[in-house]
């Protein structure tokens, strides 16, 4: 229903290259963003990196709706992968359309966007917590013995890029994890073996 009126509207279309940030954490929506082409990262930014990665979608797609929908601050930063085509629709615009729709559609979607909402904020605070300490859970969880003396390591069977996004953490947050806990002599190896050397100072960082 909303593409179609966004569609009707003939509102701008707009082409921005891969590196822009199109939604901040924090600000205030203004409109309500639709990713017609190109690929979107969602999670936190700081100092103008992804350092901690909720997802990736592709367009066409809404961008953040919930914000826009109910009147609140972005959750998330929303960075292009990729270049990427949008189109905006005013917060007048939506609101009139949403008013417009039968009462228990209306009231449907609202009670969406508020539990995608929650979702959200939920999913962020969880990023909050430490990436060497989550790395340091998930490489406990996937320790294999290597030996008859007890060594353990990880044989990493996903991509490395995969990983990072298991754990919410961009491909170069994951990389300097990696060197952290090398530099720290909790983790030895190259490619895709990883030899874990003290258990137990990894379970102290990942707090189990």
């Amino acid at each position: 229903m909303l593409n179609r009126v966004l569609a009707q509207a003939h509102s701008p279309v707009e082409e921005l290259p891969g590196g822009s940030v199109l939604i901040r954490r924090g600000q205030v929506a203004h409109k309500a963003l639709r990713l017609l082409s190109g690929r979107v990262a969602f999670g936190v930014i700081e100092e103008g990196v992804l350092v901690h990665q909720l997802g990736v979608i592709e367009g066409p797609f809404w961008l953040e709706a919930p914000a826009a929908m109910l009147g609140l601050p972005h959750a998330v930063d929303a960075l292009a992968e990729t270049p990427v085509t949008l189109q905006s629709m005013t917060l007048g615009q939506l609101k009139t359309h949403l008013k417009n729709l039968p009462e228990p559609l209306h009231t449907l979607m609202l009670d969406l966007a508020k539990a995608q909402r929650q979702q959200i904020e939920v999913a962020v605070s969880r990023l909050a917590k430490d990436a060497d300490a989550r790395f340091a859970e998930w490489l406990l969880r996937h320790a294999e013995p290597t030996d008859a003396q007890g060594s353990l390591a990880v044989i990493l069977h996903d991509r490395k890029r995969l990983i990072a996004a298991q754990l919410g953490i961009a491909p170069e947050t994951f990389s300097r994890v990696l060197k952290h806990l090398r530099d720290r002599k909790l983790i030895s190896g190259a490619g895709r073996v990883l030899n874990l050397l003290d258990l137990t100072g990894l379970q102290s960082l990942a707090g189990i």
